[in-house]
């Protein structure tokens, strides 16, 4: 994760929250299809040199290097890196503290980008888009998805996070699809995932999923986009 919208220190306590929520039964759900949409965009291969910017306590990060990617795990957070290390190899996983928005690496040195739901804690996401470009190889592809403003879990979360001062969703800056296709200079394609709510039993929810997906709606509260750099 990043924070231009609070410091870095917000998510330092998170690595064991984040994780819990994933093992309830509708956050087992909400991995699901967010690991599934996002391997399907990314397209990892075995050898990539891949470039995951924001990424937390490497919860998608683990699915990239399963599938014999070189991951680079960049984040603000130490801690979070640290929940990282611990859950993936060290052979194929290199943790660095850095801010997304700036990063440190050379240009076009990456064959593909991938940053989950970090943007959202970025007040201008611009820079940050730009940095993933830069540092992406041509032809390569950079894949970013973040919290949807369209969906019902924004205002949701807005709420709850207004009934609590430590929760980081009093830092984030929901968007939308088309606010994402906006911050790329190529044409890419857009979709989103998790079209039930929070509080639906799994079998309904996944009933709700499937139509979600069927009519191609972008409200879902995971979108997320793919480029090709050219």
């Amino acid at each position: 994760m990043h924070s231009s919208l609070s410091g870095p220190q917000l998510f330092d306590t998170w690595a064991d929250k984040y994780r819990c929520w994933f093992e309830t039964p509708i956050g087992v759900l909400v991995k699901q299809y967010e690991l599934a949409l996002m391997l399907d965009m990314l397209d990892p291969q075995p050898g990539e040199k891949i470039l995951d910017a924001g990424c937390g306590s490497g919860l998608f990060t683990e699915c990239v290097v399963q599938c014999g990617a070189e991951v680079i795990g960049l984040d603000v957070s130490e801690p979070m890196l640290n929940a990282a290390r611990d859950l993936l190899p060290v052979t194929a996983f290199m943790p660095i503290v850095g801010d997304m928005c700036a990063l440190p690496f050379e240009n076009d040195c990456f064959d593909k980008t991938l940053s989950i739901t970090a943007l959202e804690f970025i007040a201008d996401a611009q820079p940050a888009f730009d940095e993933l470009f830069r540092v992406t190889r041509t032809g390569g592809l950079i894949v970013v998805a973040t919290l949807n403003s369209l969906s019902p879990w924004a205002d949701r979360r807005k709420s709850a996070a207004s009934e609590k001062q430590e929760s980081v969703f009093n830092h984030a800056c929901f968007r939308s699809p088309d606010e994402l296709r906006g911050l790329a200079p190529v044409a890419g394609k857009i979709r989103t995932a998790i079209h039930f709510e929070k509080d639906m039993n799994v079998d309904k929810a996944r009933l709700v999923e499937l139509e979600g997906t069927r009519r191609e709606s972008e409200s879902g509260a995971f979108v997320i986009g793919c480029w090709q750099k050219i």
